[in-house]
């Protein structure tokens, strides 16, 4: 089968091919999965360089972390899906494989495709729709009636998160740049502030919670906002958390989300619902797997990156 791998850590240029590999096995409890669509996100262009894992590789590695397309078989042990089913995953991070005409899956890791989306925009949605669910239930609980701000509210995550965030009934404060604006406000967030153009911590009132897609200065800038007992949760490091729990009062936490199946298939319901809708910004053939790793590795992307497997 074609695959996106590398056989060495480097620039994305310098080690991502396209070749064939042999196909996946199929475990016991497997879903082989053909896939037609893969979400490209920063882990990969991360992965690419060796950021994730220590050590050289021992073997060729297949990129990707999240797909959508048709089971092509199914283990032994698995109930839940049949050949022919529509799904979408975020596979294993520690195997990887969406970047591929076929990957193995675990059944816990599937959940049925909605059926309103095309593979692309199902292939987008796994990895960033997880990080925002778990970030605003797990990590903060994020209720009712609350104040949230989401930064980079029109990247993969933020754009997520600020419908989620609407689902769980908070009121959204987002940042974007100018250009952001109008995807911002049509995802439903409440205040939008264009951090170009004016600081977020000089107009934005006391939020219950802050969720940080960015880091450095906007991160560092965030705890000043947030009201006495709030919660940062952050998708990049925290340097110095226990200093910061202390100094602001706050629960601070970063976190990497965990795949799961069921969650994935409580978000298809929100797609379902209307209140989820994918973003998806740039589509490429699988042939241009190193093109669209590098756009990811460019930063100011307004959704999601997606490579089409199979058209």
């Amino acid at each position: 089968m074609k695959a996106a791998v590398i056989n060495k850590y480097g620039r994305v240029g310098d080690v991502v091919t396209v070749a064939e590999v042999p196909a996946p096995e199929v475990g016991s409890q497997d879903v082989l999965i053909e896939v037609r669509a893969a979400g490209v996100n920063p882990i990969d262009h991360l992965t690419v360089k060796g950021f994730m894992q220590p050590g050289e590789l021992s073997q060729t590695r297949i990129l990707g972390n999240e797909v959508a397309g048709v089971v092509a078989a199914v283990g032994d042990g698995v109930t839940a899906f049949a050949v022919g089913d529509e799904v979408f995953s975020r596979v294993d991070p520690r195997v990887g494989g969406g970047f591929a005409e076929f990957v193995a899956v675990h059944e816990n890791l599937v959940a049925a495709k909605p059926a309103q989306l095309s593979f692309e925009e199902a292939a987008s949605l796994p990895l960033v729709a997880l990080t925002a669910w778990q970030a605003l239930t797990e990590q903060t609980q994020l209720r009712a009636g609350q104040r949230v701000l989401i930064h980079g509210g029109t990247g993969g995550v933020g754009s997520a998160a600020i419908q989620i965030a609407k689902h769980l009934g908070a009121e959204v404060v987002t940042t974007v740049g100018t250009d952001g604006v109008e995807q911002a406000r049509g995802l439903g967030a409440d205040q939008i502030v264009e951090y170009r153009k004016e600081k977020f911590d000089e107009v934005v009132g006391a939020v219950d919670v802050v969720l940080d897609t960015v880091g450095g200065d906007t991160q560092a800038r965030s705890f000043a906002v947030l009201k006495p007992g709030g919660a940062l949760v952050s998708i990049v490091l925290v340097p110095d958390i226990e200093a910061q729990r202390e100094r602001w009062g706050v629960s601070v936490s970063a976190f990497f989300m965990h795949p799961d199946g069921a969650q994935l298939a409580e978000l298809a319901g929100l797609v379902e619902s209307g209140e989820l809708k994918p973003v998806v910004q740039q589509v490429f053939p699988l042939d241009q797997a190193a093109a669209a790793l590098l756009a990811v590795e460019g930063g100011r992307a307004r959704g999601k990156t997606v490579l089409s497997v199979r058209p």
